[in-house]
């Protein structure tokens, strides 16, 4: 008998640089196709108000955190300002077990760290249609400093050099094209023999 990838879920990591897109992209694709699941991130920051434990966030302490990463229990993790962040490896090889794909939504360096950790991964980059597009939507966010934007714009050069180490490249010209594209490579992997 013919086997597919249809008994356990695929793990697609949507990854590329700041201000490209991938949140919009990922809500649009979660609010038309629920094959598949978001990965919900462990976090030692403190919750928001409307934030729901298992939901929103793992809320824990930075000595659980810490501790958890000693203990390999993360498939990625970083510190930013201050605060730990990390993919919780038990959540997503549940869900992929359960047969359910699970996307991670993270930046180039956590997308290496899943790739060393968890070899399976489906990489997709999201790029920007130009540098100028990137450029002009961290300037319409209106929240960072001329610097910050430089930084960003530097970063981005460097992160798009990365590509090759990807499966998939979708341009992110018009959300609606991306999402399309994104669906149709999950649906690709699920087929897969």
């Amino acid at each position: 008998m013919l086997k597919t990838n249809e008994n356990r879920g695929n793990l697609i990591i949507l990854s590329g640089p700041s201000a490209v897109g991938k949140g919009t992209v990922l809500r649009a694709l979660l609010e038309e196709y629920d094959d598949v699941c978001y990965s919900v991130s462990a976090t030692t920051r403190e919750p928001r108000k409307g934030e729901v434990n298992g939901v929103h966030y793992f809320f824990m302490s930075q000595d659980k955190f810490k501790e958890s990463i000693e203990n390999n229990e993360f498939i990625e993790w970083a510190k930013v300002h201050n605060n730990y962040y990390g993919t919780p490896r038990n959540y997503v090889e549940d869900t992929l077990k359960s047969g359910k794909d699970v996307i991670l939504e993270i930046d180039i360096q956590g997308a290496r760290q899943v790739a060393d950790s968890f070899s399976e991964g489906v990489f997709v980059f999201l790029a920007p249609p130009s540098m100028e597009e990137l450029k002009s939507r961290i300037y319409k966010r209106g929240t960072e400093t001329e610097d910050v934007i430089q930084t960003r714009m530097s970063n981005a050069t460097k992160e798009l050099e990365e590509i090759d180490r990807y499966d998939y490249l979708i341009i992110n010209d018009e959300v609606e094209n991306a999402v399309n594209k994104l669906k149709s490579i999950i649906i690709a992997e699920r087929c897969k023999i």
